[in-house]
């Protein structure tokens, strides 16, 4: 059986109630005839007559006053969580769930939370620090925060904060025993912490030199892929 439409429900709740296509027709702005066709075709649809009809009345059968019971008390249902959800309209409340590494939720929680606190006060933030990608549609997170790189081509991106920049540390007993390279090339001879992305990959340290970017392979002892980690193990 063909489950009949919230429509033709609503229009059938309408007859019921009114006892008259013209009053039901006026309620739902549409045409007497047009509400008698959609009634027999109910009708075909669930196998029973729901309305008994003369030339000047209109009323419910016995089915047709037990369906008109339950889709009154389920209709009324309806309509209150549809207010409930309309109370969101013009109003930034709720909770955000948003997935992110580690150092992007450092950033969060230093530069925009605060802000977001004092300008949405009815807005919860639920942060989920995640150091591998997952995919946040399927995770159930609003929100995710990703390299540039990383962000899939389906997702819509927007800028978080200015351009991060990174700087290359080394302790000075490793520059005392190794020496200072001059040029990022000369990284190559030494022994580098490597970092392993979100992705997966490996990161190739990158440069700029007059407007020209320039990428390094670097190789090391060991390859970590917490930031907390590594400057454990530089230091």
């Amino acid at each position: 059986m063909m489950r009949p439409s919230l429509n033709d429900l609503t229009a059938f709740v309408a007859v019921a109630t009114h006892r008259s296509f013209r009053r039901a027709a006026d309620e739902l702005g549409t045409a007497p005839s047009t509400l008698s066709h959609a009634m027999r075709g109910l009708e075909d649809r669930l196998g029973v007559r729901l309305l008994n009809r003369t030339t000047r009345s209109v009323s419910p059968t016995e089915a047709g006053l037990e369906l008109l019971s339950r889709l009154q008390a389920t209709l009324s249902s309806l309509d209150e969580a549809l207010d409930a959800v309309t109370a969101f309209r013009g109003k930034v409340a709720g909770t955000v769930r948003v997935n992110a590494p580690r150092v992007a939720a450092a950033a969060l929680v230093r530069d925009v939370l605060p802000r977001m606190a004092v300008r949405f006060p009815d807005v919860t933030v639920d942060l989920v620090v995640e150091g591998r990608l997952i995919d946040i549609v399927s995770g159930g997170f609003d929100a995710g925060v990703r390299l540039i790189g990383s962000i899939p081509k389906d997702m819509i991106a927007v800028p978080l904060a200015s351009p991060i920049h990174f700087v290359c540390v080394a302790s000075p007993a490793y520059l005392d025993r190794a020496g200072e390279p001059r040029t990022p090339e000369e990284l190559q001879h030494h022994r580098c912490i490597g970092h392993r992305m979100p992705s997966g990959r490996l990161y190739r340290w990158e440069f700029e030199r007059a407007g020209q970017e320039l990428t390094i392979d670097v190789t090391g002892p060991v390859v970590l892929d917490d930031e907390d980690l590594m400057v454990e193990a530089a230091a």
